[in-house]
């Protein structure tokens, strides 16, 4: 493992200064309304930085940002990075509860976004989210619901008495030179990032990066990406991930490494995938395989000049269906936790810790200067082990002379549905609080295109259960990549239990997957 990447900065603001220096009026991102070069995103952001120095953020105070992906998304994360703040990505799938939870438990100081996210009036939305709120002053804000949140931000149209009225060309801002100061002081080992998972219990995670971290997870992004697309062109890629997710963030820092387009959707719609990738002469897609499949399946595919990417045409749906050079182990499950495996040791261990042979499945154990500092609010010890390997609960094998790892499932009860972690506790929680549910159990079953399906096990209170109402009103509380796409009403008796009187989940999942999935 190598402690440095060679001649990079190991600093979101100094990766930034040399990817101008090197291709300033190349583009960065072009969305279906507008385009970035690297020169406009350092002015841009350098101003908002300047902004957020003059009202109070700096270094450590963690700033929400609440945008669909885009510019905008860019633009504010910078700024942040600049000036050694902790960017917290915010779902714009978060229902008002899920929105005040992971504020709250990030700390959240700062709070960005637009007047409109997608289809979300920005206002009613944080308004339902904090309740109190609509009663106060923007310089005043003072919530026991979300402490440290002392200023939201709103982009365009404010038009609420506790909102500020913020955009790149303020006049409320410090001096460049102070900006200039401010960047110096960010080093390799601060914190820079914060991305939420669910994890194991039912509030999210929030998994921390520090500067060197996303440097060097990043480092051998745009090499890679030109192996995995076949193409030696300069990258025109696709990127079909939310930025509030690690896969979205990796690629907006890989193409800081190097000239690479990205080509981003508000929202993922294959049509304006299509539509991107056709006039922008694409190279190839990061994604998942169900919107590769997505893609293809459009009725306007077969009619598309998709020359430029032929990958995106007759290749793999999953870049870790690809061959792959050495040096770029690919994980079908890249996580939060560990990014991609670039100055990364990786171990595949049986129950006892043991390295197993190529071809037996293990858990994956990662550590190092590319896997996450840890998650928030825990102490290292709750999250690394005494050696320092991160557990991750994937159970994986190797190929002789293969440098891919080849997932094979999970061993925690975390459901991975189209690259989104989903607690089973925090759907179940929900469910259960319907009066016509006596119990729920939530379990993951395999899905061709998803991964992993959410399928809900109900136990009714009467004979008959409305199934429809219930998948209506989770809709109501939870994101919709969280709400079961399955719900199998059962009697009391049908759930199994181990012999202390816990649910066997294990057991469940197979007698679903055996007895309801395969029609028997």
């Amino acid at each position: 493992m190598i402690g440095a990447v060679p001649d990079t900065p190991l600093t979101i603001p100094a990766l930034l200064a040399r990817a101008v220096a090197d291709h300033g009026d190349r583009i960065y991102a072009v969305t279906p309304t507008g385009r970035l070069t690297y020169g406009q995103a350092e002015q841009r952001s350098a101003e908002l930085a300047r902004w957020m120095l003059a009202v109070g953020v700096g270094k450590g105070t963690r700033v929400g940002l609440f945008f669909a992906n885009g510019i905008e998304w860019i633009i504010w994360w910078l700024a942040a990075s600049r000036i050694g703040a902790v960017a917290v990505p915010l779902s714009t799938m978060y229902r008002p509860a899920e929105l005040a939870k992971v504020v709250r438990l990030a700390d959240v100081g700062l709070l960005v976004a637009p007047a409109r996210v997608l289809d979300i009036d920005v206002a009613a939305r944080v308004e339902a989210a904090f309740p109190g709120l609509a009663d106060q002053r923007a310089d005043r804000l003072s919530l026991p619901v979300a402490p440290f949140l002392r200023r939201i931000a709103l982009t365009s149209g404010a038009g609420v008495a506790w909102a500020t009225r913020c955009a790149d060309d303020t006049d409320d801002r410090v001096g460049a030179d102070v900006l200039a100061a401010a960047e110096a002081e960010v080093s390799a080992a601060d914190l820079a990032i914060m991305v939420h998972t669910s994890g194991s219990t039912a509030d999210p995670k929030g998994v921390l990066h520090t500067h060197g971290t996303l440097v060097r997870q990043t480092s051998t992004w745009p090499a890679a990406i030109r192996a995995v697309t076949g193409s030696q062109e300069e990258p025109v890629i696709v990127s079909a991930m939310p930025l509030f997710w690690i896969g979205g963030v990796l690629a907006v820092m890989g193409a800081m490494h190097d000239a690479v387009t990205l080509l981003l959707m508000p929202r993922l719609d294959a049509g304006v995938a299509l539509d991107l990738a056709e006039a922008e002469r694409a190279t190839g897609i990061v994604g998942w395989p169900a919107f590769t499949q997505r893609m293809r399946e459009h009725p306007s595919f077969a009619g598309r000049d998709l020359s430029s990417a032929p990958m995106l045409r007759h290749g793999p749906l999953d870049i870790a269906m690809t061959d792959v050079p050495d040096g770029y182990p690919v994980h079908r499950t890249m996580s939060e936790t560990a990014g991609g495996f670039a100055y990364t040791d990786i171990a595949v261990v049986d129950d006892g810790g043991t390295p197993v042979a190529d071809g037996v499945v293990g858990e994956l154990l990662v550590r190092g200067i590319g896997v996450m500092a840890g998650y928030n609010k825990k102490e290292r010890w709750e999250t690394f082990d005494a050696d320092g390997w991160y557990h991750t609960g994937d159970r994986v094998y190797r190929r002789t002379g293969d440098p891919r790892l080849f997932y094979v499932g999970r061993s925690t009860e975390l459901i991975k549905t189209s690259g989104a972690n989903v607690s089973p506790l925090e759907v179940e929680a929900v469910i259960g609080e319907f009066d016509e549910v006596v119990q729920c159990v939530v379990v993951g079953v395999q899905h061709h295109e998803r991964g992993e399906e959410v399928c809900a096990v109900v136990v009714g209170g009467t004979d008959q259960l409305d199934l429809q109402a219930l998948a209506r009103r989770a809709r109501d509380v939870l994101s919709p990549y969280k709400v079961p796409t399955r719900w199998i009403p059962v009697s009391s008796a049908q759930i199994p239990t181990l012999p202390s009187g816990k649910l066997d989940r294990k057991a469940l999942r197979d007698w679903v997957v055996s007895s309801v999935l395969s029609g028997k």
